[in-house]
């Protein structure tokens, strides 16, 4: 990956936030307002909204990211994760992440995420 920005170490926080289960982490990386979307499933808004959706339930999920790549105020990720599921099972996926800043804060998540039926990544 090329070399860590103010941006892109915000992004990582964050994301190290989902991988130890820390909400606050989490929180602290973003805007009073931040809006988050996973198209296809939800779309909230504002802090208290984002606790109740990372609830954590199931368990932490493995988000390895492939690469981080920042214009302006943009920093897109591809990540590959694995997420236990309520159920026990764990779902294998890949996500294209956008991550939109004001100052230092992500004000706006877009995640675009793939299950993924198999172990390959093609």
């Amino acid at each position: 990956m090329s070399a860590d920005t103010p941006h892109k170490q915000v992004v990582k926080r964050y994301l190290e936030g989902f991988r130890t289960g820390s909400p606050d982490q989490i929180l602290s990386c973003l805007t009073d307002d931040i809006v988050w979307t996973v198209y296809g499933h939800f779309r909230l808004s504002g802090k208290e909204a984002y606790r109740a959706a990372i609830g954590g339930e199931g368990g932490l999920p493995t988000l390895d990211v492939v690469r981080l790549v920042e214009e302006g105020d943009t920093v897109m990720a591809e990540i590959h994760g694995v997420a236990p599921q309520p159920d026990g099972t764990r779902q294998r996926m890949v996500m294209g992440e956008v991550f939109l800043f004001r100052g230092d804060l992500i004000c706006e998540r877009r995640a675009f995420l793939v299950p993924l039926q198999h172990d390959d990544i093609r």
